[in-house]
């Protein structure tokens, strides 16, 4: 905004105050901030299939020691594979033109999930006995075998691979979704808006209807242990996406400092041909991300039902109580959308208004008269640190009160409508907003390459077309790198602290609440 907008300088010019805060940035969201969700929900996932399986004591009888740990086995066994498969990077298929960049990355990711796919099958059968029991939610008990636990577990590991490829789809200038979004600018920033908001609605077909079939499939074969199992799977190939999501800022860093230390044309060329494919990496990364968080909680929400007892009978949706709580629960995510967005509004109102400060103070600054003094980066960094750390408390206040308050006063069947209420809309919203952010700034970039010809001329920077697609990257950057993300943390987090407290739940009122409001309403 500063720089592109405000002042009319390219995006990484050294003049812009601004910009090590934009490089700082990409590292803590899209390097510490992705690395973190990613972490959290392999964690997450292996504890709600734990909770789970502890409950059956026929696998703990059959399968002992062993058979309990076959989540921690899956973790192991994709990070092995993982470190594996790196070297058809380095070693193997190495890089030799632009071409290749997008293609060995793609195919370490392939050869990840192939070979963890037999690896799965093989421990399955060394750790879990050939049969065992678990208590389903319904209150049955079902008899599974380890290829039912295989066929959940690749399940969720091959749909991971393909929400990434969809969302590639989506938001990659390679495809006709993003060009007809940057052919839109030809008219406006309002229709290139309109166009973005239409991707982004239509990109979460896809990857719902498949995250649906998982669920089912999962569940139908082994309740909701299988639906843990499959959360693991889409996780299995952890190392490697996050590697390749990492990959893409990396690269846009290195395009920042080649611009700023103001190198040969020749080298920002290169680093723009490797930003192109990180852009693509990191669009498979945050669908991955989304696909599996939405997955965790769904595992989480199994293990809270598991741990406070309830059964199929006790969490019908003909409940008032429970219909009423989820719907309230899907109205979380774009309360905490609406603040995390308006957080991002705030610190960069505060940025441009500190940039254009400097620039009206500092002689020379804006006009890149030689020997002007430097601009005050520092300045600019603490702005957007303070307002990350202030502006965090409100929307994590949300989700870590919503169910414990919910849990005290209107009981536990009122938190599974909650949760539920929150997965379902919440992995729509955060699907179509980092869609929506991604096609917008993989717009911006197919207009900047000067594929764009409008009656014979073609549209470069500086032109009304990139102006309208400038203003629809600025407004998709809360969206990718801001709420579309932090609503993975939401579904999980809801979810854990349910799960934390469950116990907690059930001690007041047997589970009904300081309200105690009857645990099962006509």
């Amino acid at each position: 905004l500063a720089g592109k907008v405000v002042s009319g300088i390219p995006e990484d010019d050294p003049r812009n105050p601004a910009t090590i805060a934009d490089n700082v940035g990409d590292n803590v969201g899209d390097v510490a901030g992705m690395g973190s969700d990613l972490f959290g929900s392999f964690a997450e996932a292996t504890c709600a299939a734990l909770v789970v399986a502890a409950q059956s004591g026929s696998l703990i009888a059959q399968g002992g020691w062993a058979g309990l740990m076959f989540p921690v086995a899956i973790s192991g066994g994709g990070i092995l594979v993982c470190l594996v498969c790196s070297f058809i990077a380095t070693h193997i298929q190495p890089v030799k033109k632009e071409v290749d960049i997008e293609k060995v990355l793609k195919v370490q990711l392939g050869a990840t999930t192939i070979i963890l796919t037999v690896v799965v099958y093989i421990l399955a059968y060394i750790f879990l006995p050939s049969k065992f029991q678990i208590n389903a939610v319904s209150g049955t008990v079902i008899n599974f075998t380890p290829t039912k636990a295989w066929g959940c577990t690749i399940a969720g590991l091959w749909s991971g691979c393909m929400i990434g490829f969809i969302t590639e789809y989506y938001t990659s200038h390679s495809y006709k979704p993003v060009r007809e979004v940057a052919q839109a600018c030809e008219t406006g920033a309002a229709t290139n808006i309109i166009y973005g908001l239409a991707l982004g609605y239509k990109s979460t077909i896809i990857p719902v209807g498949i995250l649906a079939g998982i669920v089912f499939v999962a569940f139908s074969l082994m309740d909701m242990y299988g639906v843990a199992l499959a959360a693991l799977g889409m996780l299995g190939t952890l190392s490697t996406c996050l590697a390749i999501d990492v990959y893409g800022p990396i690269c846009d860093n290195a395009g920042g400092i080649a611009e700023m230390a103001e190198m040969p044309e020749t080298v920002r060329e290169k680093t723009d041909a490797l930003d192109a494919a990180g852009n693509t990496t990191a669009a498979i990364g945050k669908g991955f991300a989304i696909g599996s968080a939405c997955l965790v909680g769904l595992a989480l929400f199994g293990a809270f039902v598991t741990r406070a007892g309830l059964n199929l009978a006790s969490v019908s949706l003909v409940s008032p109580l429970i219909f009423a709580s989820l719907i309230f629960g899907a109205m979380i995510p774009y309360w905490f959308s609406a603040m995390t967005m308006k957080s991002v509004g705030q610190a960069a109102n505060e940025m441009v208004k500190e940039v254009a400060r400097q620039f009206r103070e500092i002689p020379g600054l804006l006009e890149g008269t030689p020997g002007h003094a430097p601009p005050d980066h520092a300045r600019c960094i603490k702005i957007s640190t303070d307002a990350s750390l202030r502006e965090m408390v409100p929307p994590a206040v949300l989700v870590m009160t919503a169910p414990i308050l919910t849990g005290m006063f209107f009981g536990v069947e009122a938190v599974v409508g909650l949760l539920a209420g929150g997965m379902a809309s919440g992995v729509q919203l955060a699907i179509s907003a980092s869609n929506t952010g991604g096609a917008w700034d993989n717009a911006k970039k197919y207009v900047e390459k000067g594929s764009v010809v409008i009656d014979g001329v073609v549209q470069r920077k500086g032109s009304e077309l990139h102006k309208a697609a400038v203003v629809g990257d600025t407004v998709g950057d809360p969206l990718k790198d801001t709420s579309g993300p932090a609503l993975n943390i939401l579904m999980k987090l809801m979810a854990i602290i349910s799960l934390v407290f469950a116990d907690f739940f059930m001690s007041i009122n047997n589970g009904q609440g300081y309200f105690n409001i009857p645990r099962r309403v006509f």
